[in-house]
């Protein structure tokens, strides 16, 4: 049993354009209300590090970059907790639609027996971050876009 929070959107931009958001981790910052900090080579078997608001406090997250698909997307997990007690998974990926649009997934899932607790804990607040941070995606890659548009 898995706690998922998916959510797919269309997006008015290119692929190209939501993968400049994506992978430009130096400018989460501006427009990410979920992780304002995100450093990684994205290169799988690499860190992850992500200033993560969560709570009243903003806390560190280092975690795995598992894939990178360049212009697609890429996936990271945490280091799973001993016994099978606790694992993530999270992935973006990106799928044109035709030239000026796209479909981005934001995909997150904890597993294993302390998941029931961290759900009931921390759920509500998870899921706002990660539909926060889909509403930046969109809405940046659609702000560039409109820019870019406007300045041909």
């Amino acid at each position: 049993m898995a706690f998922v929070i998916e959510e797919t959107r269309e997006i008015a931009a290119p692929a190209e354009v939501v993968w400049e958001v994506i992978s430009d981790l130096s400018r989460y910052g501006e427009w990410n209300p979920f992780v304002s900090k995100c450093e990684s080579t994205l290169q799988p078997g690499d860190a992850i590090d992500m200033t993560v608001h969560l709570m009243k406090k903003p806390q560190q997250q280092r975690e795995w970059i598992t894939e990178y698909r360049e212009g697609r997307g890429f996936s990271y997990r945490m280091k799973p907790v001993p016994a099978g007690a606790l694992s993530s998974a999270r992935w973006h990926d990106i799928a044109p639609l035709d030239e000026q649009r796209c479909r981005y997934v934001s995909h997150f899932e904890l597993r294993g027996w302390l998941m029931p607790l961290v759900r009931s804990l921390l759920g509500r607040r998870l899921r706002a971050g990660f539909d926060g941070m889909t509403a930046g995606v969109a809405k940046r890659a659609e702000a560039l876009w409109q820019q870019r548009q406007e300045s041909r």
